[in-house]
């Protein structure tokens, strides 16, 4: 199988079912971001974090192949049977942020990302994370996508956002407090 197929020289790709759209298009600017995401985290999940921690972004990591493909999918034309985000992959999330939380200092204000390479990235995932949910919103209105894909983007900003704080407590860093100059 060759990685090249010298079909999206033109600017358009194809989607699962057939359609070729251009490479600009909503839905691929969509699943790229989620690709992104999957990339970013994958770099968080390559640091020196507790085996919890990678445990659970290896099954987020799942989760956003799952996410990709039904976003790569023509949803008139595609079918071909894909997993499912469910309910349930949302609770893990949840399940997590609150298992950090209740080991974290209650949170006063905003934070400053950084003070440590892991958080910083983890923060840079959040971020990612959160364009993608704006695009695949953006991508709703145009196409229906699966409510429980929207959800799951969501709490997952909220998880990475946790996990920064979790692993900066962790390694010791210094959160800054954001203070308005007024």
């Amino acid at each position: 199988m060759k990685i090249y197929t010298k079909t999206g020289d033109s600017g358009q790709t194809s989607l699962i079912g057939g359609t070729r759209v251009p490479k600009h298009h909503i839905r691929i600017e969509a699943y790229g971001t989620v690709d992104e995401l999957n990339s970013s985290i994958g770099l968080i999940r390559d640091q020196d974090i507790d085996k919890q921690s990678i445990n659970t972004l290896l099954e987020i990591q799942d989760r956003l192949f799952t996410i990709g493909s039904h976003l790569a999918s023509d949803p008139e034309k595609s079918r071909m049977k894909l997993p499912e985000i469910k309910s349930e992959d949302i609770e893990v999330l949840e399940k997590e942020i609150d298992r950090m939380t209740a080991l974290l200092p209650e949170l006063k204000s905003f934070i400053l990302p950084g003070g440590n390479t892991t958080v910083s990235f983890t923060h840079i995932a959040r971020c990612v994370c959160r364009r993608c949910e704006r695009l695949v919103t953006h991508l709703n209105e145009e196409s229906p996508v699966n409510e429980k894909i929207i959800v799951y983007l969501n709490r997952l900003s909220d998880y990475l956002f946790t996990l920064s704080r979790y692993l900066g407590m962790n390694m010791n860093v210094i959160e800054s407090p954001w203070s308005p100059k007024l």
